[in-house]
Protein backbone atom coordinates (compact mmCIF):
# COMPACT_ATOMS: atom_id res chain seq x y z
CA UNK A 1 0.00 0.00 0.00
CA UNK A 2 2.56 2.37 0.70
CA UNK A 3 4.02 1.46 -2.11
CA UNK A 4 1.40 3.00 -4.53
CA UNK A 5 1.88 5.87 -2.86
CA UNK A 6 6.07 6.56 -2.82
CA UNK A 7 5.39 5.68 -6.30
CA UNK A 8 3.11 8.30 -7.07
CA UNK A 9 4.21 10.84 -4.91
CA UNK A 10 7.88 10.41 -6.16
CA UNK A 11 6.86 10.74 -10.04
CA UNK A 12 5.09 14.15 -8.66
CA UNK A 13 7.67 15.20 -7.57
CA UNK A 14 10.11 14.38 -9.64
CA UNK A 15 7.79 16.37 -12.36
CA UNK A 16 7.22 19.21 -10.56
CA UNK A 17 10.74 20.15 -9.01
CA UNK A 18 12.70 19.54 -12.48
CA UNK A 19 13.31 23.18 -12.84
CA UNK A 20 14.41 23.23 -9.08
CA UNK A 21 16.61 19.87 -9.83
CA UNK A 22 18.42 21.17 -12.96
CA UNK A 23 19.51 24.27 -11.07
CA UNK A 24 20.66 23.04 -8.21
CA UNK A 25 22.83 20.72 -10.66
CA UNK A 26 24.09 23.47 -11.94
CA UNK A 27 25.00 25.80 -9.71
CA UNK A 28 26.38 22.17 -7.47
CA UNK A 29 28.30 22.06 -10.36
CA UNK A 30 30.10 25.43 -10.55
CA UNK A 31 30.73 24.73 -6.19
CA UNK A 32 32.33 21.10 -6.62
CA UNK A 33 32.49 19.82 -10.43
CA UNK A 34 30.39 16.83 -9.29
CA UNK A 35 27.21 17.73 -8.21
CA UNK A 36 26.12 14.66 -7.56
CA UNK A 37 26.78 12.62 -4.89
CA UNK A 38 26.25 8.67 -5.22
CA UNK A 39 26.82 6.50 -2.05
CA UNK A 40 26.54 2.40 -1.47
CA UNK A 41 23.86 2.63 1.58
CA UNK A 42 21.79 -1.05 2.92
CA UNK A 43 18.53 -1.18 1.67
CA UNK A 44 15.94 -4.04 2.02
CA UNK A 45 16.73 -7.44 3.26
CA UNK A 46 20.31 -6.05 3.49
CA UNK A 47 20.59 -5.33 -0.15
CA UNK A 48 23.22 -2.73 -1.20
CA UNK A 49 21.60 0.09 -3.28
CA UNK A 50 23.58 3.48 -4.75
CA UNK A 51 21.65 6.38 -2.93
CA UNK A 52 21.92 9.85 -4.96
CA UNK A 53 21.90 13.40 -2.77
CA UNK A 54 23.37 16.16 -4.08
CA UNK A 55 27.07 16.69 -3.16
CA UNK A 56 27.22 19.24 -0.16
CA UNK A 57 30.81 18.21 0.77
CA UNK A 58 34.26 18.45 -1.24
CA UNK A 59 34.87 15.84 -3.47
CA UNK A 60 38.09 14.38 -1.31
CA UNK A 61 35.81 14.08 1.53
CA UNK A 62 36.32 10.60 3.38
CA UNK A 63 33.63 8.19 2.39
CA UNK A 64 32.02 7.98 6.37
CA UNK A 65 29.06 8.78 8.20
CA UNK A 66 28.05 12.00 8.36
CA UNK A 67 28.68 12.98 12.00
CA UNK A 68 31.97 11.79 12.10
CA UNK A 69 32.95 14.20 8.98
CA UNK A 70 34.84 17.81 9.83
CA UNK A 71 32.71 20.65 9.17
CA UNK A 72 35.30 22.47 7.21
CA UNK A 73 33.97 19.88 4.32
CA UNK A 74 31.01 21.21 3.55
CA UNK A 75 31.34 23.73 1.00
CA UNK A 76 28.83 27.37 1.29
CA UNK A 77 26.24 26.02 -1.19
CA UNK A 78 26.71 22.50 0.60
CA UNK A 79 25.18 24.23 3.73
CA UNK A 80 22.62 25.57 2.54
CA UNK A 81 21.38 22.44 0.58
CA UNK A 82 22.11 21.07 4.04
CA UNK A 83 19.81 23.53 5.95
CA UNK A 84 16.91 23.43 3.37
CA UNK A 85 16.94 19.69 3.07
CA UNK A 86 17.58 19.92 -0.51
CA UNK A 87 20.50 17.85 -0.98
CA UNK A 88 17.76 14.61 -0.40
CA UNK A 89 15.52 15.48 -2.90
CA UNK A 90 17.69 13.24 -5.78
CA UNK A 91 16.58 10.24 -3.60
CA UNK A 92 13.52 10.59 -5.13
CA UNK A 93 14.92 8.39 -7.79
CA UNK A 94 15.76 5.60 -5.35
CA UNK A 95 11.87 5.70 -4.08
CA UNK A 96 10.64 5.68 -7.66
CA UNK A 97 13.03 2.82 -8.50
CA UNK A 98 12.13 0.82 -5.48
CA UNK A 99 14.98 1.33 -3.65
CA UNK A 100 13.61 3.51 -0.68
CA UNK A 101 10.31 4.71 0.36
CA UNK A 102 9.24 8.01 1.28
CA UNK A 103 8.75 6.76 5.03
CA UNK A 104 11.54 4.07 6.35
CA UNK A 105 14.48 3.81 8.60
CA UNK A 106 17.13 5.98 7.27
CA UNK A 107 19.57 3.58 5.08
CA UNK A 108 22.99 3.05 6.77
CA UNK A 109 26.53 2.95 4.86
CA UNK A 110 27.69 -1.01 4.65
CA UNK A 111 30.68 -0.06 7.13
CA UNK A 112 28.16 0.79 10.10
CA UNK A 113 28.63 -2.45 11.72
CA UNK A 114 27.17 -1.33 15.28
CA UNK A 115 24.18 -0.41 13.70
CA UNK A 116 24.04 -2.37 11.11
CA UNK A 117 24.11 -5.35 14.65
CA UNK A 118 21.54 -3.42 16.73
CA UNK A 119 19.05 -3.27 13.35
CA UNK A 120 19.44 -6.98 12.36
CA UNK A 121 18.91 -7.84 16.27
CA UNK A 122 15.27 -5.85 15.97
CA UNK A 123 14.51 -6.89 11.90
CA UNK A 124 15.32 -3.45 10.58
CA UNK A 125 15.96 -4.59 6.77
CA UNK A 126 12.26 -6.12 6.61
CA UNK A 127 10.95 -2.53 5.39
CA UNK A 128 12.55 -0.17 2.72
CA UNK A 129 14.65 2.35 3.75
CA UNK A 130 13.24 5.79 3.63
CA UNK A 131 14.24 9.11 3.49
CA UNK A 132 12.54 10.50 6.42
CA UNK A 133 11.18 8.96 9.56
CA UNK A 134 10.33 8.78 13.11
CA UNK A 135 14.20 8.81 13.62
CA UNK A 136 14.78 11.57 11.90
CA UNK A 137 11.77 14.07 13.11
CA UNK A 138 12.69 13.01 16.57
CA UNK A 139 16.63 14.19 15.78
CA UNK A 140 17.68 10.88 16.32
CA UNK A 141 20.63 10.27 14.16
CA UNK A 142 23.36 7.11 12.74
CA UNK A 143 25.58 8.26 16.05
CA UNK A 144 22.98 6.74 18.72
CA UNK A 145 22.88 2.69 16.86
CA UNK A 146 21.09 1.36 19.64
CA UNK A 147 18.46 4.58 20.20
CA UNK A 148 17.87 4.67 16.54
CA UNK A 149 17.28 0.52 15.53
CA UNK A 150 14.85 1.06 18.65
CA UNK A 151 13.15 4.35 17.17
CA UNK A 152 12.97 2.81 13.68
CA UNK A 153 11.63 -0.55 15.39
CA UNK A 154 8.80 1.61 16.93
CA UNK A 155 8.49 3.68 13.56
CA UNK A 156 7.85 -0.10 11.86
CA UNK A 157 5.35 -1.11 14.47
CA UNK A 158 3.02 2.08 14.50
CA UNK A 159 3.61 2.95 10.85
CA UNK A 160 -0.12 3.56 9.91
CA UNK A 161 -1.24 5.96 6.53
CA UNK A 162 -1.61 9.05 8.89
CA UNK A 163 2.06 8.49 10.07
CA UNK A 164 3.62 8.21 6.74
CA UNK A 165 2.31 11.76 5.75
CA UNK A 166 2.83 12.93 9.06
CA UNK A 167 6.55 12.11 8.66
CA UNK A 168 6.32 13.61 6.00
CA UNK A 169 4.79 16.92 6.18
CA UNK A 170 6.54 17.30 9.23
CA UNK A 171 10.45 16.54 7.35
CA UNK A 172 8.99 19.50 4.69
CA UNK A 173 7.71 21.68 7.74
CA UNK A 174 11.94 21.85 8.44
CA UNK A 175 11.03 18.78 12.01
CA UNK A 176 14.15 16.93 13.00
CA UNK A 177 17.57 16.99 11.06
CA UNK A 178 19.12 13.78 10.68
CA UNK A 179 22.36 12.84 10.44
CA UNK A 180 24.17 16.27 11.05
CA UNK A 181 27.98 17.08 11.24
CA UNK A 182 28.85 17.77 14.54
CA UNK A 183 30.42 21.13 14.97
CA UNK A 184 34.37 20.90 16.52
Amino acid sequence: MYRCFDLLLSTLGLLTILPALLMIYCLGFFDTGSPLFVQERVGLKKKKFNLIKFRTMLKETEMISSHLVSPSSITAFGLFLRRTKLDELPQLWNVLIGDMSLVGPRPNLLNQVELIKERDELDIYCVRPGITGLAQINKIDMSKPKLLANKDREMIDTLSISNYFKYIILTVLGKGRGDQVKKT
